[in-house]
């Protein structure tokens, strides 16, 4: 499944092939002294008087040392932290840049100024230059310039993050936040970490993996109408397993709309539309005969389409078949399930709508209530469905609500 409307997964970061093999950031810290990745050693910053003085009047050598965690050869994680600390004396600046446009590296300092650490996960494939300056007691400066580089991946070793709903989306009152990766994550907990659901007003929820590519949060009961929501996929450089790294962050925010929720009543062949609790209208319909019944549960509006056409062969009616059927233009298409549940206009089954139950799985109605129902339907608008045998599941569909929350809980990595 994927998300409908998200940005494809971008290209442009295609790494070299890697310098080393990965190596720990966090080790002993290195002294600042002249070295391969040294621009210049540690310096002092003063004078002497020239050739001849007497030793007694040499210029004093400044007591401030800059250390680094940063190995000695080799090139640098992408999920490590750079840290920098100053022995003897306290930063006075600390400026860390990479890329070929020089961008520079957050970071915060401590209160007591001697120590400074990265702000950002370091990207994959750069080069970053750290230039340090501490002063000790008597004001007298020590400088450090180091040049490190960090491992380069492939877009293999990266996985893309798409996340739905989409930013300034309005939605239903059933609908999941969902995250989807392009390269499977083995690592869930990891990676689930660094997904945020932020609401307002609050309303509690949780993860529940669908698969390795694809994670969904949901509320404990269906959202509350005007929530305004926020998603943040912070998964840039964040170990995914097995050698992969999420390839950027995303962040999306949208809003809940009105509670439309309609209630199927699959043996009385009735729907009846409720607005935020208020009943609109009680309509006629047509779900599946016999040998294509409609299932029970939960389902939520995942697309819509004014016209779509609809071939029985991608539900596994082959034309030799004689319940086969290739629609061009069917009117006011609602998809419910991945299996090819729909409410959709039937005008040619009319006569049965109210009465009996002729479809091949799919809600039928008449075209003008069709028109109607779609023109006041979105994403994420909730139909229950009773009265059948054949039970709705989690992952046929936006099927989030047909586990107890208890149950759905449990399907969180950190759970």
């Amino acid at each position: 499944m994927s998300i409908h409307g998200t940005h494809p997964r971008p290209q442009a970061r295609r790494r070299l092939p890697a310098l080393a093999a990965g190596l720990s950031l966090a080790i002993a810290l290195a002294g600042c002294t002249a070295g391969a990745n040294d621009d210049d050693a540690a310096a002092p910053i003063g004078g002497g008087d020239g050739p001849g003085q007497a030793e007694e009047s040499a210029t004093p050598e400044p007591a401030a040392t800059i250390s680094t965690n940063l190995p000695k050869t080799g090139t640098v994680p992408v999920d490590g932290t750079l840290e920098l600390t100053a022995t003897d004396g306290t930063f006075r600046k600390v400026a860390v840049t990479f890329g070929k446009r020089n961008r520079p590296l957050k970071g915060d300092l401590s209160s007591d100024k001697t120590a400074w650490t990265s702000a950002q996960r370091l990207e994959p494939g750069l080069r970053y230059r750290v230039r340090s300056v501490a002063v000790d007691v008597d004001g007298l400066e020590t400088r450090s310039s180091k040049v490190f580089r960090t491992d380069a991946l492939t877009l293999d070793q990266q996985t893309f993050p798409s996340v739905a709903p989409l930013s300034g989306e309005v939605v239903g009152v059933g609908m999941p936040v969902i995250v989807q990766f392009d390269v499977p994550v083995t690592d869930k907990a990891s990676i689930e970490k660094h997904l945020t659901v932020t609401s307002s007003p609050q309303q509690a929820g949780a993860w529940h993996w669908i698969s390795d590519n694809e994670v969904h949060w949901r509320p404990r009961t269906y959202w509350q109408p005007g929530t305004q929501v926020t998603v943040d996929a912070d998964v840039n450089s964040i170990p995914a397993g097995n050698g992969v790294y999420g390839q950027l962050s995303r962040s999306t925010s949208f809003t809940v709309g009105d509670a439309m929720v309609s209630r199927v009543d699959i043996a009385r062949h009735t729907m009846k539309v409720f607005k935020n609790g208020t009943l609109l209208r009680t309509l006629p319909i047509t779900t599946g005969k016999a040998g294509f019944t409609t299932r029970s549960g939960t389902k939520v509006i995942i697309e819509k389409f004014r016209e779509r056409r609809m071939n029985s062969e991608t539900v596994g009616i082959n034309r030799d078949d004689p319940e086969y059927y290739d629609i061009d233009d069917v009117e006011y298409a609602m998809r419910l399930t991945y299996s090819g549940e729909f409410i959709h206009a039937a005008p040619w089954s009319v006569g049965s709508q109210g009465y009996a139950n002729v479809s091949h799985g799919c809600t039928g109605m008449s075209t003008a209530n069709a028109a109607w129902l779609y023109n006041i339907s979105k994403r994420g608008d909730v139909v229950e469905y009773t009265g059948s045998d054949r039970w709705m599941t989690l992952t046929n569909g936006y099927g989030d609500w047909n586990e107890r929350f208890r149950q759905y809980r449990a399907g969180s990595a950190l759970s």
